[in-house]
């Protein structure tokens, strides 16, 4: 009876440690993942910035005719929140492999600065946390953001909470509910979870663009937001990877056991460490993955 109160209390321990490591994981380790990420998109969004002659000083928003978006998982545009301190490079796309890199634009939304809600998600607690804050906005604080076509200044409206799947917050908003054809407004959209450490819903922030500034077309594709069964938290990625590495984790778990157990040695026990130890690394960041992309 013992031995078996022994050994439930060690998988216990065990178990306990394991879900620390990979709390720690997700708080601190995608961290650095996404910082070495947003380095690299930020020299490819300042080249993008160069080769257009946008960086030139001055105001660069202009009335051309608006540009195709990069592919997704490309830069996008450089957001900048002064009272929380956000200043992050956006990728094009809300996959799980998008907002590793950093806050990602809604595919098919508007770009920042063009008519129609532009719309992006960012981690709450993982990668970074670029909107770990974002709670924090109240109305008329600003937004600032970069693209290809210009500087553009947006003033917070309202924050809301809803439920992942309400993705009528990303919906155009007419400049005249009363009058259709005088098309949409400039507005931007935040989303990220809520509360923190939680995924049960959806933190968003709404904004406008300053009156003083001339919103630029936005081609027709991307008036209307085309929206995956995921809703407001992303595309996930598959769980058949998730279960294949929990698999070979439980499987090089239980033969070091083993081996430790015949031959009691510290060498023992650090020929079976590496191993298992990459195993896990590798099942930490397939379990992050299908969790919401926004998280």
């Amino acid at each position: 009876m013992r031995r078996v109160v022994g050994a439930v209390g060690r998988t216990f321990i065990t178990v306990g440690i394991l879900i620390l490591l990979f709390v720690a994981y997700q708080l601190w380790g995608t961290g650095i993942y996404t910082a070495r990420e947003q380095d690299q998109l930020e020299q490819q969004f300042n080249a993008t910035l160069r080769s257009d002659g946008s960086d030139a000083p001055g105001p660069t928003t202009t009335t051309e005719p608006a540009p195709p978006p990069p592919p997704e998982g490309d830069a996008i545009a450089r957001i900048r929140i002064p009272k929380i301190g956000v200043d992050a490079i956006v990728v094009n796309g809300v996959t799980v492999e998008d907002l590793r890199k950093g806050p990602g634009h809604y595919p098919n939304t508007p770009l920042p600065g063009q008519e129609g809600n532009s719309s992006i998600a960012g981690h709450r607690t993982t990668y970074g946390a670029p909107f770990g804050d974002l709670d924090q906005l109240a109305r008329h604080d600003l937004i600032k953001v970069r693209t290809p076509q210009g500087s553009f200044r947006y003033r917070v409206t309202k924050q809301l909470v809803v439920a992942p799947s309400d993705v009528a917050v990303i919906d155009p908003t007419p400049k005249s509910p009363d009058d259709p054809s005088a098309g949409f407004a400039a507005t931007l959209t935040l989303t990220t979870c809520n509360p923190k450490y939680s995924a049960a819903q959806r933190l968003v922030i709404k904004a406008r663009l300053e009156g003083d500034q001339v919103a630029l077309p936005a081609p027709e594709s991307n008036v209307s937001p085309t929206i995956t069964e995921e809703g407001l938290s992303g595309e996930k990625g598959s769980k058949l990877p998730t279960l294949l590495s929990g698999l070979v984790v439980l499987l090089i778990g239980a033969l070091w056991w083993l081996f430790f157990h015949r031959h009691p040695r510290w060498t023992t026990w650090i020929i079976g460490a590496i191993p298992f130890g990459i195993a896990l690394f590798v099942f930490y960041s397939f379990l992050e993955r299908v969790l919401p992309a926004n998280y």
